[in-house]
């Protein structure tokens, strides 16, 4: 009976020292994922905010001021202007 008893404390405490375990995995893993939730979070706002100056640097304003003064290029002369037509082109199934 005793052998018995003492066998039956020692699957008790090993039960215990695995839910010891598993509970400290858990909260370790939890941990992470706040850490790597909030990582997420961080790139996303620098994502948006690189959006935002990327809209920013790209307006037609912007891009024609660069354009001029430091390229030095200027619009056409509507007089130089030249417009270009493409002909129609067949359908296909239709004859030629």
């Amino acid at each position: 009976m005793t052998r018995f008893n003492v066998l039956l404390l020692g699957i008790a405490v090993a039960c215990a020292l695995g839910v010891i375990s598993s509970q400290h995995h858990a909260r370790r893993f939890f941990n992470d994922l706040e850490v790597e939730q909030a990582a997420a979070k961080r790139l996303d706002d620098e994502w948006t905010q690189l959006q935002l100056e990327q809209s920013t640097w790209a307006t037609n304003k912007r891009v024609e001021s660069v354009a001029s003064k430091n390229l030095g290029m200027r619009a056409p002369d509507p007089a130089s202007t030249v417009v270009v037509t493409l002909p129609a082109r067949a359908q296909p199934g239709t004859a030629q």
